[in-house]
């Protein structure tokens, strides 16, 4: 049986290994392990890597706006809806965004089996 591709796999929230099982039991709350091919997702740790790259990415993408919105010739009422409005985007984006970065990132560490770096002490004699 071919492994399915561990990027569409953390895009989908399923299991890296068998492609079918889900990755969360809630929102971001990993499964212990898959629950139709039984692999262990405790072996790897994602961190705080995708909190990161989600709000770099939504940041990246949001952040013309937020610099332009108080150039604009808007008047005070319609300016304070629109950052309203910019705020909502910027978190229900990042919200969207993050169990699928999640997802992906720990579908990477498993299948390319990543652990922690672990310096081993070497005797000099």
């Amino acid at each position: 049986m071919s492994h399915p591709s561990p990027i569409i796999s953390g895009i989908r929230q399923r299991c890296g290994s068998c492609g079918e099982g889900k990755l969360y039991s809630s929102y971001l709350k990993l499964n212990k392990s898959c629950p139709v091919c039984g692999r262990d997702m405790t072996e790897a740790d994602t961190a705080d890597g995708p909190a990161f790259f989600v709000g770099f990415g939504v940041l990246l993408l949001l952040a013309p706006f937020l610099f332009l919105l108080p150039m604009s010739p808007l008047p005070l009422a319609p300016m304070i809806i629109a950052f309203i409005v910019l705020c909502a985007a910027v978190i229900g984006l990042s919200l969207w965004l993050l169990p699928v970065a999640k997802g992906v990132l720990l579908n990477l560490q498993l299948h390319h089996g990543a652990e922690q770096a672990s310096f081993e002490s070497e005797d000099r004699d």
